[in-house]
């Protein structure tokens, strides 16, 4: 027993040798030692590994600010863990990408640009309508990511941005609309499968951030997930990463606490490797399923192309489908595109616009990135939304562990580009995943039209009012009316007679009002739904609202000039039609600085007045003639 006690003490001797040679490097670190646990010396002696001992050079002697030094080490262990790799991919790839960005590498050398393939798609044709209905079909075997990190500072509002009511007729939410639309297509899909399949829960998984984590849950949690059971939705939150000091990429410390290491996000590309290490592919792959749909957080118009997206994806079988829209040249929205290098590598990614131009130039393109017959250029705008096909993209992500190649975009203090104005770090997109796979992958694109399937809200009122007349606003004012504009045009494709928008100026930003009309997911999903619920002879007038909220709403032969509001039950059967005429819902201007209204108004620069309406609920299930 006696010798069993000797032989620890000589092996704990040695190993306190061992670490006071191996930190001697750093003095601050080596007398600090006896405070501090293995793991936490194992951390310590990996950063001076890493060439970071000046994370030390502040430390004072044992019995000084203790915790502190042993919460730094505690933040080391977590973004040590969080990143593929650990710390010391992260600072090699860093150092790597920093030498090239020194250097002026262009990321694009040797790669020859080429239009990839893709399927273009027209609104309400037969070929439309037949890829919403593969794509409705598939629902069942999808699973759904919503990508919400950020919070809507940028917009002028300090919540997060899912809980922006996406349009303040019926002040529903974006978080809203999405979990009803999953919720609608799940059961349409359901349906078309007319019981040769049990129901599945279609899941649901939002990647948060710190700043959004706790809000997005008690959001959810308050709102009783919307109707959605709460194991079908998952929140996965991604960790930030160190922040690069210099060149060297020496880990910034926070100016405002030296025991702290800074971190800014990563970028939404850690949604792969979130996705990965939490093991829901292999649980969704085991239910059956197989695709994954991206979306990103603020785009009311998107599940309107959601079903021909995946049923373009099912029909041609891709492995990775970018959801597109028709881009302008030079419109600043990257352009999904093909790239050849020399050493015969291909991929199909989204190249930013202001790299598109001069990488065609440089390739034999004279005059860079141009219009082509169709008034558009060939390389469609990329919107963000994927959808990849489950086997494929777990084979890829056992091999990569679920890493995106990074990049890094140091802001240089001159032209010596030997200092940074402020710390910099490694960054990483959900829609460069493609960059990685092989030659023999099935990537392509599916185009849908801009009014249809894009109008995010990302910017403040006072950048909005800046942009160049004839380019998108993106702000909360033309989010909200590209909605109108959507739902009046899908009408109108169904045969209903409404008026032309009038154009009206709100917070600087001139925008199209067309008629309010506005319906819930279980109303309609795909245009199929529409055509089967409009028929006869119906006018809606431009001061008009329309509110649709219940699933068997009928309407036939209406004329409608004011505000109507029709609501029912499941199994209550509704027909609308004859002449509703009243004073109505108007849009009014107001000042986006007055304190009296709240955020979420202001930055649209408008309300909505509610005069007068016709509201009607039905309750009960049953026939009923409106």
């Amino acid at each position: 027993m006696a010798s069993s006690a000797v032989n620890a003490a000589i092996e704990r001797l040695a190993n306190v040798q061992l670490n006071e040679l191996s930190t001697s490097s750093s003095p601050n670190l080596q007398k600090n030692l006896s405070i501090l646990s293995a793991d936490q010396i194992e951390l310590g002696k990996m950063l001076l590994d890493l060439g970071q001992g000046h994370v030390f050079e502040h430390w004072p002697d044992p019995g000084v600010e203790d915790d502190d030094k042993k919460a730094l080490l505690d933040q080391v262990s977590i973004l040590n863990s969080s990143y593929p790799g650990g710390l010391s991919t992260y600072i090699k790839t860093a150092r790597e990408l920093l030498a090239d960005s020194k250097a002026g590498k262009n990321p694009f050398d040797g790669f020859t640009p080429s239009v990839p393939s893709g399927e273009v798609l027209t609104f309400g044709d037969d070929n439309f309508i037949q890829y919403e209905e593969s794509g409705v079909k598939q629902v069942q075997n999808a699973a759904f990511v919503l990508v919400a990190g950020g919070l809507g500072e940028r917009l002028g509002y300090k919540g997060i941005k899912v809980a922006l009511p996406m349009e303040t007729t019926t002040c529903t939410c974006f978080l809203q609309h999405y979990i009803e639309s999953i919720l609608s297509l799940s059961e349409a899909s359901f349906k078309q499968a007319q019981g040769c399949e049990c129901r599945r829960d279609v899941p649901l998984v939002i990647m948060t951030s710190d700043d959004t984590h706790e809000r997005t849950l008690q959001h959810l949690e308050s709102n009783s997930y919307f109707g959605m059971k709460s194991t079908q939705v998952k929140l996965l939150k991604q960790e930030k990463v160190a922040c690069l000091a210099d060149n060297d990429a020496r880990l910034a410390l926070d100016p405002n606490n030296k025991f702290r290491i800074q971190t800014k996000p990563h970028g939404h590309g850690d949604v792969h490797a979130l996705l990965y290490s939490s093991g829901l592919l292999k649980e969704w792959k085991d239910m059956g399923l197989r695709w994954v749909l991206f979306f990103q957080d603020t785009n009311g118009l998107l599940f309107k192309a959601i079903p021909a997206a995946l049923g373009v994806s099912a029909v041609k079988e891709y492995h990775v489908n970018s959801l597109a829209v028709p881009r302008k040249a030079k419109e600043a929205i990257g352009g999904i595109t093909k790239l050849t290098h020399t050493d015969g590598r291909e991929m199909v990614i989204n190249v930013e616009y202001n790299q598109l131009d001069p990488l065609l130039r440089a390739t034999g393109h004279p005059d860079g990135d141009v219009n082509c017959e169709t008034g558009y250029s060939p390389y469609p705008g990329n919107i963000n939304q994927l959808i990849l096909e489950l086997g494929p993209y777990i084979d890829e992500l056992s091999k990569t562990g679920g890493a995106i190649k990074e990049f890094v975009n140091p802001k240089y203090k001159d032209s010596t580009k030997t200092e940074f104005k402020s710390s910099t770090r490694l960054e990483c997109m959900m829609q460069d995943y493609p960059k990685t796979l092989s030659p023999s992958a099935r990537v392509g694109f599916t185009v849908a039209e801009t009014w249809l399937a894009y109008a995010p809200v990302k910017n403040n009122p006072e950048d909005a009012a800046k942009v160049p007349k004839g380019n998108p606003y993106h702000s909360a004012t033309s989010g909200e009316m590209a909605i109108y504009r959507a739902n009046c045009m899908i009408l109108r494709k169904a045969g209903v007679k409404l008026d032309d928008p009038v154009t009206q100026v709100f917070n600087g930003q001139d925008v199209e009002v067309w008629s309010r009309v506005v319906w819930k997911p279980k109303w309609a999903v795909t245009f199929t739904d529409v055509i089967g619920k409009v028929s006869g002879n119906n006018s809606v007038s431009q001061k008009s609202t329309l509110v649709i909220k219940g699933r068997d709403i009928f309407i036939k032969d209406l004329s409608l000039d004011g505000a109507l509001i029709v609501d029912a039950v499941d199994n209550a059967e509704v027909k609308v039609g004859g002449s509703v005429c009243n004073s109505g819902w108007a849009v009014e201007g107001i000042d986006k600085d007055s304190s009296e209204l709240p955020e979420e108004v202001r930055i649209r620069g408008f309300q909505i007045i509610k005069t007068e309406q016709l509201q009607q609920f039905y309750g009960e299930p049953g026939k009923f003639s409106l």
